[in-house]
Formats: C-alpha cells, sequence, structure tokens
C-alpha cells in the first residue's frame, strides 16, 4: 500500500518499537521514506481505489502506490507497483502533489510525489477491476465517495492532487495540509484571508493566485452571412469551432496577434483581424477561468474561401453554417457568443463583454428576477 510504514495522522512518535516486519525493515536509513502515489482515472473520472490490504491501516483502503526502491526514480516505482498491484502496465502522467510528513513511529520523514495516470481506456478500466493480481478486486469510486472511505493521510492527497490537475497546477502539503504558497489544493477562502492578512510573500502570492487560459477567435462570413466553422481532430466528434486557439502570452503573444497566427496556421490564409466585437469569460468551479476575445475576421469571398488549407493533424473540416444552424454544431456558450458578435457587427456597437456567451449582467438580472417570481408566490 502506498504508505507502508504508514504514518500515525498526527505525525507524531508512540515511543513504542513496531512489531511489524513489513515496517521494521524501513527504520534503519536515517533518509526520508519516498513513496509514490497513483491517481487513477477512468473515463468518467472516478478514482480507482485499492481495497484494504492489511497493511497501514489494515480496514481502509487506500490509492495505489508504494514504497520507491534505491535505484528507482518515484515514476518507476509508481509503474512497478500498478503492475504488481493490478497489472497495469501504463504510463505515469504528470506530477499533481509533493507532500512531505514530519517523522512518525519509526523515526523517518515522509515524502510523497502523487501522479495522474490515466483516464485509462475503458479495457484497462475492466482489467484493473478484476481481481487476478496482487490485490483483491479494486473498485472505481466518485472522488466524494473516495474522500470518504480512505485513510487521513490519503484524502488530502486526493483531494489536492485533483484540485492541481483541473487547475493545470501543483500542490505542495506538508503533514496533509496544502501550504499557503501552493497554487493548487488551497481552500478559495483561506487564500483570500491569508491576502487580506499580508500573509503571502511576493512568490507565494504570484503562485496562489488563481489563473484563467486565454484565447483568440475571428469571427467570418461569407457573403449569404453564413458563420465559418472548423472541425477539430480532437475533443468532442461533431463539435465545431470558431478558427482561433489559445494565446501564448508566455511568449508576450497579444490576442490580436494570436487571432492573426491562428487563421494563418489553421486556415492557411493572411487575415489581418478587424476590430475587436467582444471578450467572453467563463468559468466552472476547480477550474481556470477561459477568456476569448473575438474578433471580427470580415466577408471572405468565394476564392478567399477556396484558397482554405487545412492542417490535417488539427482540422477535419470547415464549413460555413447560417446562424439558424449553429445549435447543433456548436457549444451553447460558443453559440451565445457568436449570436451575440453577429449582432454587434451589424449593429456597429460593442465591443461586448459576455460571460458565458451572455452580455454581463444579463445572467444576474435573470437569477435577481427568478427570486423575486419565487418571493411573491410565496406570499400569502
Amino acid at each position: 500500500m502506498p504508505d507502508l510504514p504508514a504514518e500515525r495522522p498526527t505525525g507524531r512518535p508512540t515511543g513504542r518499537p513496531s512489531t511489524d516486519p513489513g515496517r521494521t525493515q524501513h527504520a534503519g536509513p536515517s533518509a526520508p521514506l519516498i513513496i509514490a502515489i497513483g491517481i487513477v482515472l477512468d473515463p468518467g473520472g472516478r478514482v480507482l481505489v485499492l481495497p484494504p490490504s492489511g497493511e497501514g491501516d489494515p480496514d481502509l483502503p487506500d490509492l495505489p502506490g508504494g514504497t520507491v526502491g534505491h535505484t528507482e526514480t518515484p515514476e518507476e516505482g509508481l509503474a512497478r507497483a500498478l503492475h504488481e498491484q493490478l497489472g497495469l502496465a501504463v504510463p505515469v502522467g504528470r506530477l499533481l502533489a509533493v507532500e512531505s510528513r514530519r517523522p512518525g513511529s519509526l523515526g523517518r520523514s515522509l515524502i510523497a510525489h502523487v501522479h495522474l495516470v490515466g483516464p485509462l481506456p475503458p479495457e484497462r478500466v475492466c482489467a484493473a477491476s478484476r481481481a487476478d493480481h496482487e490485490v483483491a478486486a479494486a473498485r472505481w469510486l466518485a472522488p466524494d465517495r473516495a474522500y470518504a472511505v480512505l485513510p487521513a493521510r490519503s484524502a488530502p492527497r486526493l483531494r489536492a492532487g485533483l484540485a492541481a490537475l483541473r487547475s493545470g497546477s501543483f500542490a505542495h502539503l506538508v503533514d496533509g495540509v496544502p501550504q499557503p504558497g501552493s497554487p493548487a489544493g488551497l481552500d478559495p477562502a483561506e487564500r483570500a484571508a491569508l491576502e487580506h492578512a499580508g500573509s503571502f510573500d511576493a512568490a507565494s502570492h504570484r503562485a496562489a493566485r488563481p489563473k484563467a487560459i486565454t484565447a483568440a477567435s475571428v469571427l467570418c462570413t461569407d457573403a449569404a452571412g453564413a458563420v465559418l466553422l472548423v472541425e477539430p481532430a480532437y475533443g468532442t466528434p461533431g463539435r465545431w469551432n470558431l478558427p482561433g486557439g489559445g494565446i501564448d502570452s508566455d511568449l508576450g503573444e497579444t490576442p490580436r496577434a494570436a487571432a492573426r497566427r491562428e487563421v494563418s496556421e489553421e486556415l492557411g490564409l493572411l487575415l489581418e483581424p478587424g476590430r475587436l466585437l467582444g471578450v467572453n469569460w467563463s468559468h466552472k468551479p476547480g477550474y481556470p477561468a477561459r477568456i476569448r476575445f473575438l474578433y471580427d475576421g470580415g466577408v471572405l469571398d468565394s476564392p478567399t474561401l477556396a484558397r482554405i488549407r487545412l492542417p490535417r493533424s488539427e482540422l477535419l473540416r470547415w464549413r460555413t453554417v447560417p446562424a439558424d444552424q449553429l445549435r447543433a454544431l456548436v457549444k451553447p456558450s460558443l453559440r451565445r457568443q457568436i449570436e451575440a458578435c453577429l449582432r454587434t457587427r451589424v449593429e456597429g456597437t460593442g465591443p461586448l463583454e459576455l460571460h458565458a456567451g451572455r452580455p454581463a449582467g444579463a445572467l444576474r438580472r435573470k437569477k435577481d428576477k427568478k427570486r423575486s417570481k419565487e418571493g411573491k408566490e410565496g406570499q400569502p
């Protein structure tokens, strides 16, 4: 199991010698004990949890993983443990979290590396659940259920690791507690309180601040007013997008420069973006905010459309679509963005401030109206 030997949740020595051979074999060296843990996911976001093994907390399940050998890297140690415990020969993904624990009953500190594994393809999901390896049948649990059944030492690792996965960041734990400068895993309310109290140094403040993902898109139409869309070779099949992509802000790229570059790379056209039609902000709890700059690409005539050349490794097809047919092809938020930008282009207004494709304030007014209506209905 991942914490062999198990550390007491308090992190304090018991003062009593251990009689467990599996624990005492690690008691001699003075260096920290290194363990590697896998957050193994299926396509639906469930977490693979091993059944109780008799080691560590004998009555509790745990995450896959184990002690790193003397000549192994954490990645190699985790890959070996996954093969021994589950018969899985799969790549070990990126590092999500590192935890350090103070010396426990063996007098040794512990360092845990938490890595992403997967999401596994369906056939591997079934194979990992069979009871024909070192451990009995494993279980796939929703994260909230896994937090509830895991030992006190393991649940914070899973919680912080998943927070790092969703935010595209990294978590730093000490004795199960996310540290103030940890980019992931720190409770937002606690982060805000530490900021207001002036508890962050400059580096920790920069690391802990919420992050956003930025992109630039171009809205082009044909002579009939149909919108130019492209179908990616990745993601959900049948979902179409506007030409555009991520802004390389780490290279100093501006939104307008990104829009110009993306049109050149995706369509093979040298097109100078027109005026800014709108900026869209969207947010899903636990994930970075996403900001999209939408530029006017103008009306493309037939010869220009005929010159479009797609990068086949990235895009499958392009087409022009009348506005009233967008609903079947693009996500609702993007459809609202396109419709709002088409209106502002015709009216010569904007740029628009959009929240999930709706004009700023519209969602709040809708919620206030709903609460007002519910309040009136509840009156005698």
